[in-house]
């Protein structure tokens, strides 16, 4: 990508694979990999397709997710069935990062301060929430750059340490458990579909891939497309080299011991694994603002032209700074982040990700009835229908399980 995209793109194409481990021990061995594997192929094939028609009219960008599904299904219908989902994505998204983020930073304190007083997690995520009080004041996308630039870094540093200290601490000398978690065939099944759902979370680019194709200039001779393809495979080949081994060997390690995410697992070497944490924050942080820049963007379109409000800093600071006390709001009552990443993976992400893509693809570039494109694309349409109608059942039932025994806003 271009130096306006770069950073953007990876860090929002990298998502929350430190949940991966556990997807692992709720799929097994055989479906993990194969789940795994499938989608990285998948969402691979529906980003470039999201790439290609990024210009796919002559002398016009699509520069939102919207206007594209506008062009595929009209102006109204694409409003209807593009926005709602792409909305649930990116709250959903900020959300979990509110409670990932506020988790590595209790994880972190505990670390480096092993005999200070507990603190509760919510005060952590109030602190991750001040974060982006502040950073949230950032105009555009090209004013983050440097800051998701620190967070592709990040990523792919906490991946490293998190696989690499996963292998030196070695699997347990009496052996490791591989089986399921659940005692019953209906909590396993559950289990099985909300880690459907994680997996789909760790696959979330597609989101926002235009808007930062859009920071990319363009023209008939050097059209966008070609450098924003190779930031997506560049960020791809991340994710096959740093992030499948997470899910792998953290597995291999833990079996089923292992938590939600791998580094509240890891203990030692201590001041390696509160980094790692860290790291988290910092990615998430940046992630974060990536995923709130194009609700940013929505939330004050809306309130200048339907309810008349001014532009200018005193809206940008009451509405974004409202969104941000939102998420924090939602992620401190429920901060379940194994059925969260379940729940938002089946219900938002696999739509925009999997088959909506496929979708548009269809009604714009009309291949031929049963030629090798239209055959791929049917079934990444019916692999996606599928994942999004089984996965939040299980993610649901997981924030309903631990509901029982939490104490809400504790």
């Amino acid at each position: 990508m271009s130096e306006l995209g770069w950073g953007p793109g990876v860090a929002a194409m990298i998502m929350s694979w430190v949940s991966l481990p556990f997807a692992m021990s709720e799929l097994g061995w055989g479906p993990g990999i194969a789940v795994l594997i499938l989608s990285w192929i998948i969402t691979l094939y529906t980003l470039w397709q999201m790439v290609e028609m990024h210009e796919c009219v002559p002398g016009r960008r699509f520069d939102r997710y919207h206007e594209l599904g506008q062009h595929a299904f009209g102006n109204k219908l694409g409003l209807w069935i593009v926005v709602p989902q792409q909305l649930i994505v990116e709250v959903g998204v900020c959300i979990v990062y509110m409670v990932t983020g506020g988790k590595s930073l209790k994880k972190f304190h505990d670390l480096v301060a092993p005999n200070a007083p507990s603190i509760r997690t919510s005060y952590f995520i109030v602190i991750f929430g001040c974060v982006h009080l502040v950073l949230s004041q950032l105009p555009n996308f090209n004013s983050i750059t440097g800051v998701s630039f620190a967070a592709a870094v990040m990523s792919l540093s906490y991946s490293t340490i998190a696989w690499v200290a996963s292998v030196h601490k070695g699997r347990h000398p009496a052996g490791v458990d591989y089986s399921m978690t659940a005692s019953t065939s209906t909590g396993r099944s559950f289990n099985f579909l909300s880690a459907l759902g994680d997996v789909a979370f760790a696959y979330a680019g597609h989101n926002v891939v235009l808007e930062i194709q859009a920071t990319i200039p363009s023209t008939p001779d050097r059209p966008s497309k070609k450098p924003m393809w190779r930031g997506v495979v560049l960020a791809y080949l991340v994710v096959a080299i740093c992030y499948l081994p997470v899910a792998f060997l953290g597995y291999y390690i833990f079996g089923n011991a292992v938590d939600d995410n791998i580094l509240i697992t890891l203990e030692k070497p201590r001041w390696l694994i509160a980094a790692a944490n860290m790291f988290v924050v910092v990615h998430v942080i940046g992630s974060y603002q990536i995923y709130a820049m194009p609700v940013f963007d929505m939330l004050e379109t809306l309130l200048v032209k339907k309810l008349r409000f001014q532009p200018g800093m005193p809206l940008r600071l009451i509405a974004r700074s409202l969104y941000v006390l939102f998420t924090m709001f939602v992620g401190i009552a429920v901060p379940f982040f194994g059925g969260l990443l379940g729940f938002f993976g089946g219900f938002a992400f696999a739509p925009t990700t999997y088959f909506l893509p496929c979708i548009m693809w269809l009604s714009i570039m009309k291949p031929r009835r049963f030629s090798m494109s239209w055959c791929i694309n049917w079934f990444c349409i019916i692999v996606g229908v599928l994942l999004s109608v089984l996965a939040p059942i299980g993610g649901l039932r997981s924030i309903i399980v631990n509901a029982q025994s939490y104490k809400f806003f504790s």
